[in-house]
């Protein structure tokens, strides 16, 4: 199968699908030899993208720590430059300190002076002085001690800075290297099928979405009454749209490609609210909405581990970057296993005259699997 089939080929719906058989005949028995039905190659298929799903989201996870953590060792490299710089000007100041009372040392003490003075207010004043000075020599001396212990402190912090970044540099690499192996699994399980059984794939996976999404609708899990969302959530929303077209790339924050979470995150970001990066940071962490209190700008979150994410649209809708090969879309709600609903802004009240966002044209195209005879480079 030529690259370029298998980048058309992985249009399909966001990993991880369990779908059910469809009508009795539709699904052909193992062929001879014990070959796979099409309902377990497409298991195996949505499998594989959930799993490389799943590393993609840990990559991230790794990638917002390392650069927290590059950002903090940037920030102690430039206070262990002016800890240095002060210890270095307190050494001066104790070394003129060291020098002044070895050249002017006494035997006399001021009391002894003050005894002895032909006026002794002169020798008082002259006392408090010396009292000022004894002062100045002390805090001299503190500064010292207190600039090298904060060195000390900052050089030791920086120093297990580092090699916590260096530790989540090798995670993230590992987890590349995961992230990668799934995709290679997913690109030679497709480049074993033939295009019969990519298109009936196609049928059966599309099948089942809709499916799944006639039974939610039909559920009254969403609400009928419509919804308009906060000020912000409309900003981000109108965003993810913008976005529509663009390609999934795993790890990607746009501007340009965006993966499952980087749409959200980025979206939110755009409206001036930073959500965590990660699917199951945005569902551990942002307040649940149910699913019957929806509105436009909250996020949808699936499968038991919480790793895909999409923005709710309306009318049962999502805008989402769906998995490796495809495009940011709009997609039924219940393409994938629903977990929930989170808001970034639950304190936020609806938005008045709320016009939700114009689509572009082929907004839905390509469904939710992209498996099908006769396609382009499918030959």
């Amino acid at each position: 199968m030529s690259g370029r089939l298998v980048r058309w080929v992985c249009t399909a719906a966001v990993a991880g699908v369990l779908l059910a058989p469809g009508p009795a005949g539709a699904v052909p028995e193992p062929g001879p030899g014990g070959e796979k039905s099409v309902a377990e190659l497409l298991t195996d298929l949505q499998t594989l993208y959930q799993e490389a799903e799943e590393a993609t989201e840990t990559y991230n996870a790794t990638e917002e720590q390392l650069r927290k953590r590059r950002a903090e060792a940037e920030s102690l490299a430039e206070k262990l430059a002016v800890a240095r710089g002060s210890l270095h000007g307190s050494r001066l100041a104790a070394g003129r300190l060291a020098r002044e009372q070895y050249q002017g040392r006494s035997e006399i003490g001021p009391y002894v002076r003050l005894l002895l003075a032909r006026d002794p207010q002169h020798a008082l004043d002259q006392g408090r002085v010396l009292q000022r000075a004894a002062k100045e020599q002390k805090a001299t001396v503190d500064r010292l001690v207190g600039d090298e212990k904060k060195a000390d402190g900052l050089a030791t912090t920086a120093r297990a800075a580092l090699d916590q970044q260096l530790k989540l540099a090798t995670d993230q690499k590992k987890e590349r290297d995961a992230v990668r192996k799934r995709l290679k699994d997913v690109e030679e399980l497709l480049a074993s099928l033939t295009s019969d059984q990519l298109a009936q794939l196609a049928r059966l996976e599309n099948a089942g979405t809709a499916d799944a999404q006639r039974t939610f609708m039909a559920s009254g899990a969403l609400s009928s009454v419509g919804r308009s969302p906060s000020r912000a959530g409309g900003v981000a929303l109108a965003y993810a749209v913008r976005q529509i077209g663009k390609p999934y790339v795993w790890g990607a924050e746009g501007p340009k490609a965006f993966d499952c979470s980087g749409l959200t995150s980025q979206a939110w970001a755009h409206a001036g609210r930073v959500i965590p990066r990660t699917s199951q940071e945005q569902w551990a962490t942002l307040p649940r909405v149910p699913l019957s209190g929806l509105r436009p700008g909250d996020l949808v979150v699936y499968f038991p581990k919480a790793t895909h994410v999409a923005m709710y649209l309306g009318d049962g809708m999502v805008v989402q970057a769906p998995r490796p090969g495809a495009r940011v879309k709009v997609s039924p709600i219940a393409a994938n296993p629903l977990l929930g609903a989170v808001r970034p802004d639950p304190g936020a009240g609806p938005m008045t005259g709320y016009r939700a966002p114009e689509l572009p044209a082929g907004a839905m195209s390509g469904g939710d699997a992209g498996y099908a005879a006769g396609a382009p480079g499918s030959e």
